[in-house]
């Protein structure tokens, strides 16, 4: 089916009091597992790739976007394109061409006036060229930073940054990090809540591959509408990898060893997506 743009699955998800689970593309092998696992649970699902996953493929955004493209229009439920973490505005104004119907615009690490003005003039270019646009506001950073009340996302702050910048959607820092590996993080419910008062565009959280899935429920039931998801998805891809070489040591193609990977990527989104959705 065609692509579906990231608004619309935001939507229908906020208005039926449900997530969407968004997860982070690096190889083929990541779009075919994910939109795989979707299939399998009925879900709709959003495909990120990530300005750091460009970088990998030297830079080049269209060949990896064709292919998630590819993917998702084969897919058997709804699909989006989205450009995740987008700090470039290089990378920004390609989007269109890329077949991507969203960005979030990471300005998060400036300070509040730089990041507002940063996130003004990219929401106004992306709503120009009918892309729906996330920002940032907080510091959902590496464990420790992202932990420390202090880099929260004040209530006060979304809804001034929010009505100031026009953008479609608000990630926020609420006691989630980057790139964890165990699922031992917890979330202030309360701050969600509030926040879910404060604006009126759709949460967003970064870094749930270390939320534990029942804080992940009370999220989404506070207010969280999109949930990014991606090392867990690298954690069980890889988990697949070693433990079939670990028992085939002389297997050289590739297809042997990936396959396996693929799969266990699958059964994460399938879970995931049970979770959120």
């Amino acid at each position: 089916m065609p692509l579906v743009p990231t608004g619309e699955l935001v939507a229908a998800a906020r208005a039926s009091g449900h997530g969407v689970a968004a997860f982070n593309v690096i190889t083929l092998e990541h779009a075919e597992g994910i939109v795989a696992g979707a299939e399998e649970a009925g879900a709709a699902v959003i495909l990120q790739i990530s300005e750091n996953a460009v970088r990998y493929h030297g830079g080049r955004l269209l060949p990896i976007a064709a292919a998630t493209s590819a993917v998702a229009r084969e897919a058997s439920v709804p699909v989006a394109l989205h450009l995740d973490h987008v700090e470039d505005v290089e990378l920004l104004y390609r989007a269109p061409e890329a077949g991507a119907g969203s960005v979030m615009f990471d300005a998060s690490k400036l300070d509040y006036a730089a990041n507002l003005a940063a996130t003004r003039k990219a929401a106004d270019w992306a709503h120009d060229h009918g892309l729906w646009l996330e920002a940032e506001l907080g510091e959902v950073g590496g464990k420790d930073g992202a932990h420390a009340p202090g880099v929260r996302t004040d209530p006060g702050a979304a809804a001034e940054f929010v009505a100031a910048t026009g953008v479609d959607a608000l990630a926020v820092a609420v006691g989630s990090s980057h790139a964890m590996t165990s699922r031992t993080a917890r979330l202030d419910q309360a701050l969600i809540s509030a926040l879910r008062s404060a604006v009126d565009v759709p949460l967003v959280l970064h870094g749930s591959s270390g939320v534990p899935d029942e804080e992940l429920r009370l999220a989404v039931a506070g207010g969280i509408v999109k949930v990014n998801i991606g090392t867990a998805l690298n954690v069980a891809f890889t988990g697949g990898v070693r433990e079939y070489l670990a028992e085939h040591a002389e297997v050289s193609d590739p297809r042997k060893y990936l396959a396996p990977g693929r799969v266990a990527l699958a059964a994460v989104v399938r879970a995931m997506v049970g979770v959120v959705g």
